[in-house]
């Protein structure tokens, strides 16, 4: 027998009740189904549960079949409502976690915002206290580059090089950044 007359004959037995003839059907179209859904949703267990959704869309409208049609097309346009209908709601779902964020972010911005200008001003006064705790030639490097004092100028006024400004500006800088970590750690 060749294909057409297995698939009348299969149609006429779940026409007259038979369920289990069903099962030839997806046997023969499964494959070229799931390759169809394959080629326009790539998470394979949406492709199952597409899949059997179009099976089981399929199993209740075969009355509509109209017969001597090419089965796989009308199983292929079943898929194709389906997965209108998948990307619908996925992108209803998208945008509602999205609007959730939204609302989320704007709900938690205040609070996000005072709790970073309190983080902010903790470590300010950290690094102040830090700073009055540097040896005075160290706080003098500090003050210089906070009020943008050239380096030549400071060397001059401390009776160094340069090049000793500089070591020293990385100095305190390491001693600054190792005291602010502690006094944040310890509140």
């Amino acid at each position: 027998m060749d294909g057409k007359s297995t698939l009348e004959q299969v149609l006429d037995q779940v026409a007259s009740g038979n369920v289990d003839a069903f099962r030839w059907i997806i046997r023969e179209y499964e494959l070229p189904l799931r390759s169809y859904l394959c080629s326009q949703v790539y998470d394979l267990d949406v492709v199952d549960d597409l899949a059997q959704e179009v099976f089981i869309a399929a199993y209740r409208s075969l009355d509509t079949f109209q017969r001597g049609q090419d089965f796989g097309r009308w199983l292929r346009g079943i898929a194709r409502l389906k997965l209108q209908m998948y990307f619908r709601a996925t992108a209803r779902r998208q945008k509602a976690m999205e609007r959730f964020r939204q609302e989320v972010a704007r709900l938690m911005e205040e609070e996000l915002e005072q709790e970073a200008a309190r983080h902010h001003a903790a470590a300010i006064e950290a690094l102040l206290r830090c700073i009055s705790r540097l040896p005075e030639k160290l706080r003098r490097v500090v003050r210089a580059g906070l009020d943008g004092t050239k380096p030549a100028l400071l060397a001059q006024a401390l009776s160094t090089s340069v090049g000793a400004i500089y070591n020293l500006h990385y100095r305190a800088n390491q001693l600054l950044r190792e005291c602010v970590r502690k006094e944040l750690a310890h509140g």
